[in-house]
């Protein structure tokens, strides 16, 4: 079992920034990837990013890329989420998950096993 615990959302002007934290425990940190998703109302949970165990190998979808940064503390047992440059159609709940697995987890909901209770980014124009 891993338990995730996020922080950070909040309210923000357009070309602002955030630094969404998720933190684990239950299992040791080095034996799994995370992800971040969101969800925006009335449309489907989205992938956002991943990171593999060894934080070198990370994935992003296409509309963040050059904006958000994921990123692993390992002191801390925590992902973090860097969003800079935001846009209001950033504004969702934003998820973070873990997969069972080393490497970057890819962008399907199906391989992630644990998530965490969301935390509200939204972006003002």
């Amino acid at each position: 079992q891993v338990q995730l615990i996020e922080s950070g959302g909040g309210l923000v002007q357009a070309g602002g920034s955030l630094r969404l934290s998720c933190t684990a425990s239950g299992r040791p940190f080095r034996t799994y990837g995370m992800g971040w998703f969101r969800q925006a109302p009335g449309k489907e949970r989205e992938f956002v990013a991943s990171i593999g165990w060894s934080g070198i190998s990370t994935l992003y979808t296409d509309s963040v890329k050059g904006r958000f940064t994921i990123s692993r503390g390992y002191a801390e047992n925590t992902v973090y989420l860097q969003m800079n440059g935001l846009k209001p159609e950033d504004t969702a709940v934003y998820y973070c998950a873990v997969a069972l697995i080393n490497a970057a987890p890819p962008p399907q909901r199906s391989a992630y096993d644990y998530w965490g209770q969301g935390t509200q980014v939204t972006v003002s124009s």
